[in-house]
């Protein structure tokens, strides 16, 4: 097995002098730093002088994730995938968020690959603050014919800037896009390598610097042997796919698949394993006849099983919106901190157009609280203010009970907002659920406080009843 990283280890490998010109206090701060993923060893001024360079050797290497990080495309619009470092998010944050791809078939009329780009491109569904869009285009090369895939690729490459993925197994199709399909120096990902073309396919993604899908359907004997193969020629930017499967049994198998792959990475330590992985739940699509919702509804939970277990990169065929959402979501949710809870900053909010008489309302930091009361305020048409009360970025019962939300804090947002000089009255409507601190608060304030709902979706009609 090799040297787990540690606090410890880490810091072995460093100078140890408190040198200080990390901007940490001492090397074992910068240690936790680099455990973290929030500094690199090149942040060390005296780890890259000359008589530190073996340290510098053996500390990158125990540092680097289990899973190796692979870039595709080039620029600000370039895609990192892997870069896994446990199997369980709560040891230690994820990071680079599983890549969403939408294929684009080069059976398919000009106009409507234009317009599909474009599609893929704009896609953005804001949840709890924050945009989750789409993030590769996967070509497809459906006519078997280099021309018209050279063709399509430079035609998806003029219509959008999203990285790409060029998907033939015939070696011809592939050199004819990165020749004639100018993506040659955008450094799109080869799908795929196998047994039959891996020479050609290799030569291809040295040549012009690409990374490679290794495809070996359930046969992870196949796929260690392709993985050393291309390692031993100097590839190393390697995305894995053990095949993809929507059906009973089948279904069961490429799950298992995905999870006994990480395993073996994270777990035993088998470098050959140590890369991302790709599945396809597009493959939903295939066959004659699909009825387009059935279709979308499948690879919606497809690809969301596909995600949970571990998957760094997945192509998907729709683009409807309520079957892609449920798929963003998940992946929102995997892919934030599970040691920080998710916040906004706290402070003064005007929702429509508020005057001195508007109503005043408090809630909480927490983001899926505040975006959530925010726009049931504003869908109901309701001018007020709200007040963002700093909880660390905990709910409203939660705070309360924790201490979070207290009288004294409310206190201090009254100072920094300037809600005082902002409103002639002095009433407040706190949530439901802080209904105890009334008194304590009215006490801090001197505001009449008034218990609101405990559901904002009620504030419209408890405002009609209760706001002269």
């Amino acid at each position: 097995m090799p040297e787990k990283a540690t606090l410890l280890s880490v810091y072995r490998y460093l100078p140890q002098t408190n040198c200080g010109e990390c901007g940490e206090p001492n090397c074992m701060a910068f240690a936790s730093k680099l455990l973290e993923r929030k500094a690199i060893p090149e942040n060390c001024p005296p780890l890259k002088k000359p008589k530190y360079k073996e340290q510098m050797a053996k500390l990158v290497e125990l540092i680097a994730p289990p899973i190796k990080e692979v870039k595709i495309g080039i620029g600000d619009s370039s895609v990192k995938i892997g870069g896994k470092e446990v199997m369980y998010r709560h040891e230690l944050t994820y990071h680079n968020p599983t890549a969403i791809a939408i294929d684009v078939s080069d059976m398919m009329d000009d106009g409507k690959i234009v317009e599909r780009c474009k599609a893929i491109e704009t896609f953005t569904v804001v949840r709890i603050g924050e945009p989750l869009k789409l993030n590769m285009v996967a070509v497809r090369c459906a006519s078997k014919d280099p021309d018209r895939f050279s063709y399509v690729t430079s035609l998806v490459a003029r219509s959008c800037n999203l990285p790409l993925i060029l998907c033939s197994f015939d070696p011809k199709n592939l050199k004819a896009a990165l020749e004639k399909g100018q993506v040659a120096n955008k450094r799109p990902l080869l799908y795929a390598v196998t047994e039959d073309n891996w020479r050609e396919v290799s030569e291809l993604a040295k040549q012009y610097d690409c990374p490679v899908a290794v495809f070996a359907p359930k046969n992870l004997t196949s796929l260690k042997s392709l993985i050393k193969t291309l390692q031993a020629i100097g590839i190393h930017d390697i995305v894995i796919d053990l095949g993809s499967y929507t059906e009973g049994k089948l279904l069961k198998d490429s799950i298992n698949n995905l999870v006994m792959i990480r395993r073996a990475a994270i777990q035993r330590g088998d470098k050959d394993l140590g890369y991302p992985i790709m599945a396809i739940p597009a493959i939903a699509w295939m066959g004659e006849k699909q009825d387009p919702i059935t279709a979308s509804y499948k690879e919606a939970y497809i690809a969301s099983l596909f995600m949970n277990r571990y998957a760094d990169l997945i192509i998907m065929h729709t683009l409807e919106v309520w079957s892609l959402l449920p798929v963003l979501t998940l992946r929102q949710n995997i892919y934030t901190d599970p040691r920080k809870p998710i916040s906004v900053e706290s402070g003064l909010r005007t929702i429509g157009k508020p005057d001195e008489k508007s109503p005043v309302l408090l809630t909480t930091n927490f983001a899926l609280t505040y975006y959530t009361v925010a726009n049931d305020l504003e869908s109901a048409g309701i001018n007020c203010y709200l007040l963002v009360l700093n909880t660390e970025g905990l709910a409203v019962e939660v705070s309360v009970a924790g201490g979070q939300f207290n009288p004294s804090n409310v206190k201090d947002l009254f100072s920094s907002s300037g809600i005082e000089k902002t409103v002639k009255h002095k009433k407040l409507i706190i949530p439901g659920m802080a209904a105890r601190l009334r008194g304590e608060i009215e006490d801090s304030t001197s505001w009449e406080v008034i218990v609101g709902p405990r559901d904002s979706s009620q504030i419209k009609s408890f405002l009609a009843k209760y706001w002269g």
